[in-house]
């Protein structure tokens, strides 16, 4: 399993690529913006696109979905309880200045406890609802994809509309539970792990 994190857009959100190197398949998960230097990467690497996994629907995490979809053929998948959020991705950035192309309609919807393969890989989907009604984490191959649920030494907000910061405490204490050595790829900012999360971000100390 490799990965790659390109920073996009004004609000600097990671989109990931994710891929199996023996395979060249792979996923891209939160294209926000920037499709150039997405779809680039991809082609650079001779990779095949099975999935665009939005961990949420928030517009700096699936602004750049429609273009990487038109050019890759990959299945954009959300969480089921994020449609609402999703339709209303244009005019939520709008609100905030930004213009956004229409979003195809998403091609899967998930369920906590989905499992997503490409390649040798598979990855478990984690409904963590708190920053937005269906957010979610993806599990597997040593690493936790994030979204705005968890970042090093803080978490998403939780003041939008659909958030929930009780929510968002009780989904911290689902990723608490995965092992500590797991690298956590946040939605903004650098990479960590559960167990120093655990340790030291000082939401956690909420939960005891």
């Amino acid at each position: 399993m490799l990965f790659e994190a390109i920073e996009t857009g004004p609000l600097g959100a990671n989109c990931y690529i994710v891929w199996d190197e023996a395979a060249k398949e792979g996923m891209v998960v939160d294209p926000g913006d920037e499709p150039g230097r997405i779809i680039e990467f991809i082609r650079g690497k001779g990779l095949a696109i099975n999935y665009i996994i939005c961990t949420h629907a928030h517009f700096d995490h699936v602004g750049a979905a429609p273009e990487v979809k038109k050019e890759t053929g990959g299945k954009i998948a959300i969480h089921e309880a994020e449609l609402e959020i999703y339709s209303g991705a244009r005019d939520q950035a709008a609100f905030w200045g930004y213009e956004l192309e229409p979003l195809p309609p998403p091609d899967i919807l998930l369920k906590d406890g989905d499992e997503l393969a490409t390649g040798a890989m598979s990855f478990r989907v984690i409904h963590t609802p708190g920053h937005s009604p269906g957010g979610i984490c993806l599990f597997g191959e040593g690493i936790v994809l994030t979204g705005d649920t968890l970042f090093a030494g803080s978490i998403g907000r939780s003041d939008f509309y659909g958030g929930n910061h009780g929510l968002i405490l009780k989904s911290l204490e689902k990723l608490a539970g995965l092992p500590g050595g797991t690298r956590v790829l946040p939605g903004h900012g650098p990479s960590s792990s559960i167990k120093e999360e655990v340790e030291t971000n000082p939401f956690y100390e909420d939960l005891h």
